[in-house]
């Protein structure tokens, strides 16, 4: 390989990179908007996997197309192309390759799960989602203003509806209501089956598994009302378990948790609910199944934007 065909082959592969490196920053834009201090190293995570394999797709079709472009055979050539044997060099350089790309990913993928500590679903109880290794991380976007949990907050799950509740002001809500800017700290319960905690906008999710009280946490960057919604099947109205989550200012959350104290308890709308007693009364085909929790009844039901 003489120097020209060197200098043209590096020429082009800082070519790909730098298209590869465009890629990877426009998968910013895929996602949802960065709601938790979490979501931003999820991102960059998922940046930096789409740049690699931005530069290995382009890589590999530009490979391709050269070839088909440039390298064919003849109109009327059937003969067989040079019989060559194992060459070292290329062997070691496809396999040597591939391997230090799985290494750099499986390394950078550790590090941030490690740094959000997010466990796996054999794992019952998490110990506080961020070290001090990723709160640093994103300090430079004034993201964190307190690390440590202000609250404890309790989330029920159950077939078909989340129910969130505040013991310091003894307060329920169909809505998980969060400050922005500080520590959250959830005690996630399922009342029944296996259950997931999924927002999002906020890239976290953790399973909520029955008979055991799991310890979740996350800091919300964002004021805005993002969509909280059961990631596991967990039966015929599913898809209807879903909730607000709204996040706004510490005076407005304070504000928020002294008119809700005040609330007499109401019975909240259930999607689930009102669909399967819909169901029911419109025909009855006599089969067994799983009946859905009764509306739960709450301080605070909802906001009228999710109202149906």
């Amino acid at each position: 390989m003489n120097s020209r065909t060197v200098f043209t082959l590096g020429l082009v592969a800082i070519a790909l990179a730098l298209v590869s490196f465009w890629v990877g920053q426009q998968a910013y834009s895929w996602l949802p908007p960065q709601a938790s201090a979490e979501s931003i190293l999820v991102d960059q995570l998922f940046s930096f996997m789409v740049t690699i394999g931005a530069f290995i797709f382009l890589g590999v079709l530009g490979a391709l197309t050269y070839s088909a472009l440039f390298q064919r055979a003849g109109k009327y050539d059937a003969s067989d192309g040079p019989h060559i044997e194992g060459n070292v060099t290329l062997e070691v350089v496809w396999t040597a390759i591939p391997l230090v790309l799985v290494i750099w990913i499986a390394g950078y993928s550790y590090r941030t799960y490690d740094q959000m500590s997010i466990l796996g679903s054999m794992e019952h109880i998490h110990m506080g989602m961020a070290t001090a290794e990723a709160v640093s991380l994103i300090e430079d976007t004034d993201a964190i203003s307190e690390p440590e949990p202000v609250e404890q907050i309790d989330v029920y799950a159950r077939q078909w509806v989340w129910e969130f509740r505040y013991p310091q002001l003894n307060i329920t809500s169909t809505e998980l209501h969060v400050p922005n800017n500080q520590r959250i700290r959830l005690a996630l319960h399922s009342e029944d089956v296996l259950h997931g905690f999924f927002v999002p906008a906020f890239r976290v999710k953790q399973d909520v598994i029955p008979g055991q009280v799991i310890d979740f946490e996350f800091t919300p960057i964002r004021e805005g009302r993002y969509r909280l919604r059961d990631s596991q099947y967990s039966g015929t109205y599913f898809a209807a378990m879903q909730a607000d989550v709204v996040v706004e200012s510490p005076e407005d959350y304070q504000q928020w948790l002294s008119t809700t104290a005040t609330q007499p308890p109401v019975t909240a709308y259930n999607q689930a609910f009102d669909e399967h007693q819909r169901a029911h009364n419109f025909i009855s085909t006599g089969w067994k199944s799983v009946e859905p929790a009764p509306p739960p009844v709450v301080n605070y039901p909802s906001s009228q934007a999710s109202n149906p």
